[in-house]
């Protein structure tokens, strides 16, 4: 890549080096350039050494991709000694000019494959449908390994209240999806429980975001609401009494001639605990802080959230944040010209949608909201349902409904609490906590970036959120008759959170059990990777991060145990250079993903 003055006269006739054979077509040109691209960054390959060449990778990409060519120029530009950003855009710009003259994006396919990489892509569907077997059979196609789910066992010891609302689940991803919904409602449902997290006061509320492609099966997560639906009606009922009554307090005021001793009616505030997403930014604020800060938002299109975000009134993305760690909000009602600070909002937020939708509400892997929601990507499985099985006599929306009336004769215990109920971990379980988060946190680092820690970090805090729900459920276990105690609790550490067993008071502080301790932390490994999975997906600012996925595949191609050779060969497998992979392999073991127990031995943590 020296830096020879450009001529156009030396392009018109494309030279002998850059004759290229024919190379299969694909059906998306972009997706190829992308595959090789990203082949070409895992080596490290400069494949235009000399100015010529170079210059003929910005013709190809130019005439391919016009100025959206531009970032592969600087991707492909960039391992050469000499590179610099100005220098690269300049030629770019004289390529973008002078419309290339026959120089097509097969010339960077054959610099590519002169320089060492690998060129071949997945066949087309079409290609596909014409020889099923032979394609589907090929070691060249690419397959997308599904996610894993919860573990069975988390199930197993769940509080008996999630595992009634998991019941009726038909697949493990539909298991998962009932039981994070179900985590997800619930969270914004616990009045008077808190627990002390980094010093801080902190609520069991969170932000789910399933997403799945069309028909996958989310739309399930409607039967999560009907946990909480009964709370919502008492609101909505509490709020209509409260309208009438005020206005009669109007008619009276308004008849009333002499009005010395009286005091104009106040306007209840509007109860509820559903908050559409589509709301303005004043109305969100306004509902949160009638409700003392306690709100569900509960959408099956994400986008609705994300259209939202980009209107004029209802951009409450500030907002939206601040709420998930209860910080203070303020804003202004212009009705009345009143200033209003919202002290510690708990709001919680259940979203589903398409991969698509997550771009729309989350534009870029660096937005702060990525890193607050937990998210669940959920596999489709190419199985057909028999959707006439189960009892006719009960639906599924009677089941939840059934559930939901449960729940809401808890949610008025709770409620009905003297003193607020803190919950907390063992000095044991602080200890595991902290030391595992530790490892994932430099694990993560090495793989992701630091750009990933944020949610590491609020992983971590989501892992102590949903270990407080796990702890408050445990409670409807033992609020039974004390001649069924036997029967409810199962466990008998669970008797301490009763003081006396007919008093019905709750013991305070609220400890957690080493299982539920344990359930947190499982789901959380398993949630760390759907987290990285979208993750991925997300544009990033730095070029450095399109290695990422690379050193994730060879981490998941390892086998448990394995030597030297091994590894070798399943970086081999993925085009990896022998010292890349030697690197990655210490970098591992630097970061606790491998341990490196003996000589050529290795195992994966």
């Amino acid at each position: 890549m020296s830096k020879k003055k450009f001529n156009p006269k030396d392009w018109t006739t494309p030279t002998t080096k850059t004759t290229v054979p024919i190379v299969p077509t694909v059906p998306s040109q972009n997706n190829e350039i992308e595959t090789i691209t990203q082949r070409i960054e895992t080596t490290a390959t400069d494949i235009a050494p000399n100015y010529a060449d170079w210059r003929d990778v910005g013709f190809a990409l130019a005439d391919a991709l016009g100025e959206s060519g531009r970032n592969y120029y600087h991707r492909l530009s960039r391992f050469y000694s000499g590179y610099t950003e100005k220098e690269t855009d300049q030629q770019f710009n004289k390529c973008l000019k002078a419309h290339g003259h026959g120089v097509t994006i097969k010339t960077l396919y054959h610099l590519a494959k002169s320089a060492g990489i690998d060129i071949t892509t997945a066949p087309s569907k079409n290609q596909n449908n014409q020889n099923n077997q032979t394609n589907h059979s090929s070691d060249d196609e690419p397959t997308e390994k599904p996610l894993p789910t919860i573990p069975k066992t988390v199930y197993h010891n769940l509080p008996n209240f999630l595992q009634w609302a998991t019941a009726k689940a038909t697949t493990p991803e539909d298991k998962d999806l009932l039981l994070l919904g179900s985590l997800a409602a619930i969270s914004s449902c616990l009045p008077n429980i808190y627990g002390i997290y980094d010093e801080r006061n902190v609520y069991p509320n969170l932000f789910l975001f399933v997403t799945a492609q069309a028909s996958a099966g989310k739309g399930r997560l409607t039967l999560c609401r009907k946990l909480v639906e009964p709370i919502h009606r008492a609101l909505r009922q509490q709020n209509k009494n409260e309208q009438e009554e005020y206005q009669r307090q109007q008619t009276e005021y308004a008849t009333t001639k002499d009005k010395t001793d009286m005091e104009r009616p106040q306007e209840p505030p509007l109860r509820a605990l559903f908050i559409p997403a589509n709301s303005s930014a004043t109305a969100l604020f306004q509902i949160l802080n009638d409700n003392e800060g306690i709100g569900l938002m509960f959408e099956t299109e994400g986008d609705t959230l994300a259209q939202t975000f980009r209107s004029e009134h209802g951009n409450y993305s500030d907002g939206f944040r601040k709420a998930f760690h209860h910080e203070k909000i303020s804003y202004l009602r212009r009705k009345d010209r009143e200033y209003v600070e919202l002290e510690t909002p708990r709001l919680s937020a259940l979203l589903s949608g398409t991969p698509k939708q997550v771009s729309a509400l989350i534009p870029n892997a660096e937005n702060g909201l990525f890193s607050r929601f937990i998210f669940y990507n959920m596999n489709i499985l190419p199985v057909w349902k028999n959707v006439f099985a189960g009892n006719p006599d009960q639906t599924l929306d009677d089941y939840f409904r059934h559930l939901g009336n449960q729940f809401f004769d808890f949610y008025k215990t709770l409620q009905n609490q003297r003193d607020p109920l803190r919950f907390c971990l063992t000095a044991t379980q602080q200890e595991q906590f902290n030391a595992y988060f530790s490892q994932v946190q430099n694990q993560y680092l090495y793989l992701c970036g630091s750009d990933y820690l944020a949610t590491v970090r609020r992983l971590a805090l989501i892992t102590f959120r949903v270990a407080m729900i796990l702890t408050a459920l445990r409670i409807m276990e033992i609020s039974c008759k004390r001649e069924q105690s036997q029967t409810c609790l199962g466990y008998a550490e669970r008797s301490r959170y009763w003081r006396e067993a007919h008093s019905g008071e709750i013991a305070n502080p609220l400890i957690c059990s080493d299982s539920d301790f344990n359930t947190a932390l499982e789901m959380v490994k398993i949630l760390l990777q759907h987290a990285a999975s979208i993750y991925e997906t997300l544009p990033l600012v730095a070029d450095a991060s399109k290695q990422l996925n690379q050193k994730q595949q060879f981490l998941e191609a390892l086998p448990p145990e394995f030597s030297r050779q091994e590894y070798l060969a399943a970086a081999k497998s993925l085009n990896i250079p022998d010292k890349t992979a030697e690197k990655h392999i210490a970098k591992f073991a630097q970061s606790g993903l491998i341990n490196h127990w003996a000589h050529d031995k290795y195992r994966k943590v």
